[in-house]
């Protein structure tokens, strides 16, 4: 679904994202995990597209993302760590222009926001102004959102910053669900409780370079992640 072969990326003298390789296949749900700075955000950025990399290549479901742009970023949605929303909409408003921009029918997006958003409990929200929702407010829109045209990729950065405990649960449940139809998720995340309850595979990056990734039994062992983690941190400083 998403291949990521030699990815390198350099602001200035500093190396972001060094010679990374990743292949996240249909089905699964892949955890991204890394210290602040560690390059998790650059490498989501280049991987949808909107931040140019210096080398490497990036294919979504077989599709070249430097040669057909427009025809990757049909097949996925992103939710940043902020979500930048449009404040001076309404919720619905915002919803049928994201609908609008990937071509979702009247008849389709009319059902998929009723659903989703009765889900993540906005649907009474929707008539208000984005600038008066909350920050979890605002996250279950983006939610929602990248739903909506039913996505073969998702990509997340800390997508559980700022949802409450039941909002986490609905979209952990998402995450399977949209997995289970043939889908596949990349997201990062601090929380390794999560990630090791959640993921099927894992890859941990330190300072821009890959230094452990496989099945989560493959990345851990018989130790918990968080402890695979600190360990690895501890013996790449």
């Amino acid at each position: 679904m998403l291949n990521i072969s030699h990815l390198t990326k350099r602001y200035g003298d500093k190396v972001a994202v060094d010679d990374l390789s990743l292949r996240i296949a249909p089905g699964e749900i892949y955890g991204f995990i890394g210290h602040n700075g560690a390059g998790k955000t650059t490498t989501l950025k280049a991987a949808v597209g909107i931040m140019q990399y210096d080398s490497g290549t990036i294919t979504i479901d077989g599709l070249d993302l430097q040669a057909d742009p427009l025809g990757c970023k049909a097949k996925i949605a992103y939710i940043p760590d902020n979500p930048d929303l449009y404040d001076y909409m309404t919720g619905i408003k915002y919803l049928n222009f994201i609908a609008d921009v990937f071509g979702v029918s009247p008849e389709d997006r009319s059902r998929r926001i009723r659903e989703l958003a009765d889900r993540l409990e906005l649907t009474s929200d929707l008539a208000q102004p984005i600038s008066a929702y909350s920050h979890g407010m605002k996250q279950k829109l983006a939610i929602i959102s990248a739903w909506i045209h039913t996505p073969r990729l998702i990509l997340m950065d800390e997508p559980f910053v700022g949802l409450d405990p039941k909002a986490s649960h609905l979209l952990k449940q998402m995450m399977r669900e949209h997995c289970n139809s043939g889908g596949a998720i990349f997201f990062s995340t601090h929380v390794l409780e999560v990630a090791e309850k959640l993921c099927d595979r894992v890859a941990i990056i330190k300072q821009g370079r890959l230094i452990r990734s496989g099945t989560m039994e493959e990345v851990k062992g018989d130790d918990s992640l968080e402890e695979v983690f600190l360990e690895l941190e501890d013996e790449t400083c």
